[in-house]
């Protein structure tokens, strides 16, 4: 696995003006895997768009490296890094307490009954109540406990996601960041590769940590 960041050249128009809904982001992500393309594959690939003071990121995580040219094509030149994320996985440990950033779609999906033959009708969580205890609620199924006073929400509101012939969906996000603990190793490092929650493909999912950061 790698994880991979490209600082998002904000302050040029030219290489941003497209990027204006979640599938951009998308297409972004997957144009800087050529090989993928050719081939016709798509392999699952976590991101999310960072905030470092004035400065935006893309951040990436995938089973194999991107073409840093091609992540950079939004990007400020010679930004682009590929770190081995292996060697973060193999620093962790069973109750590690870990400084944590991590974007998610909250939503609650009301089921219609098994023989209604629907797909159940799906609520965004929009209060800061609602989307704290949506983290807690999944956390321990992941492998990690929070504490409520650990925890902050960043952002929250809506992004859109513009679809081929359909009208653009709303997006329901909820950005967090503080500290975690780390129960069941295997389960967290598991959520670590493949993410949390729904949206994935569109920057919703991906947990990151920074190992030794409190023990």
């Amino acid at each position: 696995m790698y994880l991979s960041r490209v600082k998002i050249d904000v302050n040029n128009r030219r290489k941003t003006k497209d990027l204006d809904h979640l599938g951009a982001y998308h297409n972004w992500v997957e144009e800087s895997y050529p090989g993928e393309v050719k081939a016709g594959e798509r392999s699952r690939k976590l991101w999310r768009i960072d905030y470092l003071g004035d400065d935006s990121y893309l951040l990436v995580l995938s089973k194999k490296k991107p073409d840093l040219g091609k992540l950079e094509k939004h990007g400020v030149t010679d930004s682009a890094e590929t770190k081995d994320y292996n060697v973060l996985l193999s620093q962790l440990r069973a109750g590690d307490k870990l400084r944590f950033r991590l974007v998610l779609n909250p939503v609650l999906s009301l089921s219609q009954g098994k023989m209604s033959g629907k797909r159940g009708r799906v609520i965004p969580l929009v209060t800061a109540d609602q989307q704290l205890q949506f983290l807690r609620e999944r956390s321990l199924q992941h492998g990690f406990s929070v504490n409520d006073d650990e925890v902050t929400i960043t952002e929250r509101g809506f992004e859109i996601l513009k679809r081929k012939n359909r009208k653009p969906l709303k997006v329901c996000k909820a950005a967090y960041g503080g500290y975690l603990t780390i129960e069941d190793l295997d389960l967290f490092k598991t959520v670590l590769v493949n993410g949390l929650g729904k949206k994935k493909a569109y920057g919703f999912g991906l947990l990151t940590v920074i190992p030794g950061s409190l023990q």
